[in-house]
């Protein structure tokens, strides 16, 4: 008895990034929705700013939203395989945690 072969992997189509556009980072996004639409706003806050400037608006269907936070969560765990679990802060702003000074760590005690 044979084995059927695989059917080849499919492939994603070819993305062309246009002349002229470059990465931004970004700190900070803020999400909004309607009926038909989730609407990203990716922003960048500077510490101390009270203001941040928005750098891309992304539109998409909740659909392909949550097509995104599923290829999200996957990229992640693969992230995460190779160079260790994200440690998420807790019990305080993600700006508290992104824009406090950097603080070495305590000292350990004198060992006796």
């Amino acid at each position: 008895m044979t084995t059927p072969p695989t059917p080849p992997k499919p492939t994603g189509p070819t993305l062309e990034v246009p002349e002229g556009v470059e990465p931004q980072y970004v700190n900070l996004a803020r999400i909004a929705h309607s009926p038909s639409d989730i609407v990203i706003d990716f922003a960048h806050l500077l510490p101390g700013e009270a203001r941040a400037k928005i750098r891309s608006r992304v539109v998409m269907t909740p659909l392909s939203a949550k097509l995104l936070l599923k290829a999200l969560a996957e990229n992640i765990s693969r992230y995460e395989a190779a160079f260790g679990e994200i440690h998420v802060p807790i019990n305080s702003t993600l700006a508290e945690n992104l824009f406090r000074p950097f603080q070495q760590p305590p000292p350990e005690p004198p060992k006796e």
